[in-house]
């Protein structure tokens, strides 16, 4: 989109201004938007982004969401604009400073506003790996009319440069964000169980409302944040319905405001692809649960985890044997391992599982190129083995098999949503 004569086209992108304790980058942003509309007539917010990146980048919370906005401002009102959002953004860290005191567990808050368009290869490195603060803030150096703020640490210009270079699309997904009353944070919200579980029946395009394994409500955080649910669905329209229904009930808190973010939520953007792999050896059992295999990727030799929590990929990696043929979706860990997302058993080599049994016992060799023999009755027969398929574990119809979506990754695509199809690497 570019600039009319009057009108400049502005980019915004916030990060790691959150604690799990006292506050969400989310509503601190809506906060921003809020006061530019109020001061600024011109001001107008074209679309609102939360983009999930790389769920490995030290220091930050699980969902790793960065919050981004394009908007547009008249040229005259820009030096208004830019002294409003630099004055809220020195408050606000003003604002961390009293609730986060110490720099242990303190946010390092950063904000990117610029009249340009990064490189969406920036999003693309932020999602898939880790980025250095530093070359982040080296690339944007080579960038005019481009803002950069941040008090102390630099953590967040990854994720604020990453929510402006984003490139949404029709197949992005959609999250409404509806925050508390400030006088409620800290409380237990007021979610009725028994709505959120219709919510999926009568807006069937909105997603991840609920783990129906568990029965667990996933639109509400467990912390002291001021959201007071997220609802994520396919249409923005319909999750604007999904908000207004929820609010009807007296069995659902009242909602202080909300907005509409465009997001990358289950784009399976972070994975490093879709691959077809043989099992080299027998499952390694790792301290709490979890299991990795070794496999072939790419011509060279690597290893795919499943974690406890996985469930059935956990159980299904655990009962591999060498030989098999797998279909696998993971990322790439800073270790070098690649994190299960889901996995797929296509091919059990078979077994040899026992020798031939004779008088109730097994038959054993008699010797080198020797015949199998029963030491009860004497009888001889060639050596052979009884071969028998896999059946300690029994996937899907469809064979493949995920997390449950308690712990299943924001930027996950879920199997409901696609079959993937691998590509060989051997």
């Amino acid at each position: 989109m570019s600039d009319t004569d009057n009108t400049k086209v502005v980019r915004i992108g916030l990060d790691d201004t959150d604690h799990t304790e006292y506050a969400c980058t989310t509503e601190h942003f809506d906060r921003l938007l809020q006061v530019l509309l109020e001061n600024i007539p011109s001001f107008e917010i074209i679309e609102r982004r939360l983009v999930r990146l790389w769920p490995f980048a030290p220091e930050r919370t699980r969902g790793n969401a960065a919050l981004g906005a394009i908007c547009s401002v008249n040229s005259n009102s820009f030096s208004l604009f830019e002294s409003i959002i630099c004055n809220f953004f020195d408050e606000l860290c003003n604002e961390i400073k009293s609730y986060c005191p110490t720099s242990g567990d303190s946010p390092n808050p950063c904000l990117v506003y610029t009249t340009n368009e990064f490189p969406p290869d920036w999003y693309w490195s932020s999602v898939r790996q880790m980025v250095a603060p530093s070359s982040r803030i080296n690339d944007l150096s080579k960038f005019t009319d481009t803002t950069i703020r941040f008090p102390e640490g630099k953590t967040g210009i990854v994720g604020a440069s990453a929510a402006i270079s984003w490139e949404s699309n029709d197949n992005s997904t959609w999250e409404l964000i509806s925050w508390r009353d400030v006088e409620l944070i800290g409380s237990e919200r007021g979610i009725s169980a028994s709505v959120i579980q219709s919510l999926s029946d009568k807006f069937p395009t909105t997603f991840a409302n609920r783990d129906p394994t568990t029965g667990r409500t996933l639109i509400s955080p467990r912390t002291n944040c001021p959201v007071l649910y997220g609802i994520r669905g396919d249409d923005a329209d319909e999750l604007v319905k999904a908000h207004e229904w929820l609010q009807s009930h007296d069995s659902v808190e009242s909602s202080d405001r909300f907005a509409l973010h465009r997001t990358n939520q289950v784009s399976d953007d972070h994975v490093v692809g879709y691959y077809e792999s043989v099992v080299l050896n027998s499952p390694l059992e790792i301290q709490g649960g979890h299991a990795s295999v070794p496999i072939i990727k790419d011509n060279q030799h690597s290893t795919i985890v499943a974690f406890a929590e996985s469930g059935g990929v956990n159980q299904l990696l655990r009962s591999l044997k060498p030989g098999d043929v797998i279909h696998w979706v993971g990322l790439l860990s800073p270790d070098g391992d690649y994190h299960l997302e889901r996995l797929k058993l296509v091919n059990a080599t078979p077994r040899l599982s026992s020798r031939p049994l004779c008088c109730g016992k097994s038959m054993r060799s008699a010797g080198n190129e020797q015949p199998l023999r029963c030491l009860v009755c004497g009888n001889s027969i060639e050596k052979a083995w009884l071969i028998q398929q896999k059946t300690d574990y029994k996937p899907p119809q469809n064979g493949w098999v995920e997390p449950s979506p308690s712990n299943r990754r924001h930027l996950a695509k879920p199997l409901h949503r696609g079959i993937p199809t691998p590509a060989k690497s051997q």
